[in-house]
């Protein structure tokens, strides 16, 4: 996906295509290799950790580590989709912070009934989409680490529920203050998975 951003440093002289470990720079190569590694990836064993900001970081590097030098290093340019900007850099380590207060102890996540899991887990993830740490990987960062929150609450993620239209929109919806279908997403998810 190509992003609207400032001058990019991270990006090859000229083009959008981002320097990458395998010096691929046409983009639609690197999207096919950059899939196809993160699945290698997303089918290994996740990094173990609090669940936390520094744990995400570090969930972006373990499923990215192939791809990109600065996998799970928050970006340092602006950037944006459309007329929508995301978080600016210079504030991306306080508002993550703040978000991941808002989560609470994942612990408590397993007191949650699956309509009150979703509602808190929505919020959360619209506010990671918001913020968009990462200058690349962070919608699959984000369904990654809520399959992780949900299993870690003793729900089953079902990722036969993930369209890619469904959790674009719900995502979109959110970034404009609807959480509602990004929650009505993630109840169907571990619903279907009960």
């Amino acid at each position: 996906m190509v992003y609207a951003a400032e001058f990019d440093p991270l990006c090859y002289p000229g083009t959008t295509v981002l320097i990458n470990l395998l010096d691929i720079r046409d983009q639609a190569e690197l999207d096919e290799v950059e899939l196809a590694l993160f699945l290698t990836r997303a089918d290994e064993p996740l990094p173990a950790g609090e669940l936390d900001y520094r744990h995400y970081l570090g969930l972006h590097r373990h499923l990215f580590q192939d791809v990109y030098g600065w996998a799970g290093q928050a970006r340092t340019i602006r950037i944006g989709k459309a007329s929508s900007w995301f978080c600016y850099p210079e504030h991306i380590a306080s508002e993550m912070a703040r978000v991941f207060r808002e989560l609470g102890n994942p612990d408590r996540l397993a007191d949650l009934d699956g309509g009150g899991f979703a509602k808190h887990v929505a919020h959360i993830v619209a506010e990671i989409n918001a913020v968009h740490p990462f200058r690349e990987g962070n919608g699959r960062t984000q369904l990654t680490f809520l399959a992780m929150l949900a299993e870690h609450a003793g729900f089953t993620f079902n990722a036969d529920m993930l369209d890619r239209d469904r959790v674009i929109q719900a995502m979109i919806d959110s970034f404009v203050g609807s959480e509602a279908p990004l929650e009505a997403l993630i109840e169907d998810i571990i619903r279907q998975s009960s």
